[in-house]
């Protein structure tokens, strides 16, 4: 598949980047995976002079402002360029507004070839997973479980909570196949 992207979007904690390192075996050709995660740790931290627009509650809530969406917007634009230049690439998202995040993800997408993969798991399988996560704030798992997929329209989704990674992986790849 030329022009290639495959989303994953979930929760904390569900799964994605493992997927995402299984498919990236499984494909016929390279993919390049990018994760949100990838563009929070890249964000200067919070200062007098910079301020980047998101911020991580003790209670595992994420708020996000202008700022953030604005650096957001010119990640997805980076991601959309490497598509164009025939490059797969994996994107392992975290839709914090849903159907909104995912429209605008879709927009910096337009007019390339993407698979939209909802990735679930069940709350206390991702809680579990969350506590032996130290670099996580607790609580992410809980209150983005919902609000991920809400309005968001997928291709096909798959559940790690009884599957693997490589399974996930596989059926996403059979997918692609397919097409």
């Amino acid at each position: 598949m030329r022009n290639a992207v495959i989303v994953l979007n979930g929760a904390s904690s569900s799964g994605k980047s493992s997927i995402a390192l299984e498919l990236q075996g499984l494909l016929l050709r390279p993919f390049l995976a990018f994760g949100v995660d990838t563009l929070v740790a890249s964000l200067p931290p919070a200062s007098s002079t910079h301020e980047p627009g998101i911020v991580f509650g003790s209670d595992g809530v994420v708020a996000v402002g202008d700022r953030f969406r604005q650096l957001e917007h010119a990640w997805y634009q980076g991601l959309a360029a490497i598509a164009r230049d025939d490059v797969g690439v994996i994107i392992d998202e975290v839709f914090l507004g849903g159907r909104e995040s995912q429209d605008r993800l879709r927009s910096a997408l337009s007019g390339l070839r993407v698979v939209w993969v909802g990735v679930r798991c069940d709350l206390e399988v991702a809680i579990a997973r969350e506590v032996t996560r130290p670099e996580r704030t607790q609580g992410m798992a809980s209150s983005q479980a919902m609000i991920v997929h809400e309005g968001v329209q997928y291709d096909l989704q798959v559940d790690t909570t009884t599957n693997s990674a490589l399974e996930c992986a596989t059926t996403i790849a059979d997918y692609l196949a397919d097409r």
